[in-house]
This record gives structure tokens, sequence and C-alpha cells, in this order.
């Protein structure tokens, strides 16, 4: 496990769960980290089991997304990220840059 990346997967997807606190959509980056996000839309909030709105990908995927090498349309048109649920679109969190 390379050691550098997973502390800036973490430290970038607890910056995101600040940006937009809740419990709408789970937020899965394997194998380092899954925080919770809350919907731009004040969509519903999960309290125990596999949340209603599940997004995952890879880390690669999602560090490319947070340094705006690739976007979220481009990232699910190539099944880079799997989304499933209700307000499962997060253009605007990887679309605000640093």
């Amino acid at each position: 496990m390379d050691s550098s990346l997973a502390a800036r997967v973490r430290t970038e997807a607890k910056r995101l769960a600040l940006a937009r606190p809740g419990r709408s959509v789970e937020l899965r980056i394997p194998p380092y980290i899954a925080v919770q996000l809350g919907s731009e839309d004040s969509g519903p909030t999960h309290r125990r089991g596999t949340p209603p709105a599940v997004v995952e990908m890879g880390p690669e995927t999602f560090l490319a997304l947070v340094d705006g090498d690739l976007t979220w349309a481009d990232a699910v048109a190539t099944h880079r990220v799997s989304a499933s649920g209700a307000h499962t679109d997060l253009t605007s969190l990887f679309s605000q840059g640093h």
C-alpha cells in the first residue's frame, strides 16, 4: 500500500466531507476511506446499514477528479465511477477547485 497515496486520498475525502456535511451519500474510495456527504438539495439521511446513495471509485480516479484532471461527467461516462441512488451527482464538489 502506498502510504503517500493513502494519506492524500484520506485528506481530500475528509475535506469534501467538511465541504458538504451530512449523511445522504456515502463516498467510497477503497481500500482507503469511506465518508458521508450531504446532498445539495437536503436529500435523505441514512442512519444504519448501506445508505440509499453510494458513490465508489478508485483512488487514482478520485485524485484526478480532485486535481481537475478529470471531469465528473467523463468519469461517469467511462465507468470509472459507480454511482447508485438519488443525489449521487457530485459534479459541484469536483468543480470547485482548491
